[in-house]
């Protein structure tokens, strides 16, 4: 039984939750009847210097404890104003995995997911794979084997019109080791995905990866056009002393503005992670307005993917407070 200290302190987390849900969506409305009313010119001069996509790990939570089916990721996806889809590979194992990732159920997930973006009007841009093998492994084999069961996603992501798929570089006991793996593993599959017009791209994704400099070299002597990163603002702890502990009070880590600034110049995608907010809807652990400002300065105009990644919120009321916080810190920039 929850004591009445429990009780209360859950109750002001679901009012914060619903409060900020309704200015998102009032906001939302708001924004809507504006550019309705408005003439083309200030349209133009009102929108950011990006795209909005929308992470589908910021649904994860749907998917695996509601029963959602990921297929709807395009409806969703519309009906929370985003125009970009950006698939997250495991929310889809669960069926591809009975078939042994066969090219039949490959040519399915295709297919549905084709068929769903088109339904709704949705462009798809790219497909976060994990869970199929460490590229960056000291082990000659077993970095081979983790390149070619990417070569099916790379297949998938041309087959559904997307331009990049996002991969991790796990494993590597030691900078030297993993960097000089890492390029191998990189440079294997990115050979692969060129004839294939096809982008593999990088995220600060924990271990040695969330070093920027360290990953941004790596990125420097693979040198290859589509080979890429995909900065993410909230990726940079390198290593925990405790697994209790936050991404921000991590034993290791790098800082969000330097890294961001060193990974955006190799960037083919950006992503905006989010974790919790006050009451004026701002991130209380990221500066979002200096965030983007390292972004524009670097000359990025495509699209950004929201990742909420939070508890206090729901996940639904949690993107939206995102998209809104995105727009809203991109005006007045330099």
């Amino acid at each position: 039984m929850r004591s009445r200290k429990q009780i209360k302190r859950g109750s002001i987390v679901a009012i914060m939750a619903t409060f900020l849900f309704i200015v998102g969506c009032n906001e939302a409305n708001k924004n809507v009847e504006e550019n309705t009313n408005s003439n083309e010119i200030e349209t133009k001069t009102s929108e950011p210097f990006f795209k909005l996509s929308l992470a589908q790990w910021s649904m994860h939570k749907m998917v695996w404890e509601e029963g959602l089916d990921p297929y709807r990721f395009a409806e969703k996806a519309k009906g929370w104003g985003f125009s970009g889809l950006e698939y997250v590979s495991g929310l889809y194992y669960k069926e591809l995995e009975k078939d042994n990732f066969s090219k039949e159920a490959m040519a399915a997930f295709v297919a549905k997911s084709n068929a769903e973006s088109e339904k709704y009007g949705m462009k798809n841009l790219l497909i976060m794979i994990d869970g199929q093998g460490d590229l960056a492994t000291e082990d000659d084999a077993k970095r081979k084997a983790a390149v070619e069961n990417h070569f099916k996603w790379v297949d998938a992501a041309a087959a559904m019109g997307c331009h990049a798929i996002r991969v991790n570089l796990a494993g590597g006991k030691t900078v030297d080791q993993w960097t000089a793996s890492s390029i191998d593993g990189l440079t294997q599959l990115a050979t692969y995905a060129k004839e294939k017009n096809i982008n593999i791209i990088v995220e600060n994704h924990g271990g040695f990866s969330s070093d920027a400099k360290l990953l941004s070299g790596v990125m420097s002597k693979v040198n290859m056009d589509n080979c890429g990163t995909l900065p993410d603002f909230g990726n940079f702890c390198i290593e925990k002393s405790d697994p209790s502990e936050d991404i921000f009070t991590c034993a290791n880590r790098y800082d969000t503005y330097k890294g961001m600034e060193e990974l955006m110049v190799h960037a083919k995608a950006v992503s905006a992670k989010s974790y919790d907010f006050d009451l004026n809807g701002k991130e209380t652990n990221l500066d979002y307005k200096r965030i983007l400002q390292i972004v524009k300065n670097a000359g990025y105009t495509g699209y950004i993917g929201v990742e909420y990644e939070g508890s206090n919120l729901g996940e639904e009321a949690g993107i939206i407070v995102t998209r809104n916080l995105l727009v809203a810190a991109s005006k007045n920039l330099k």
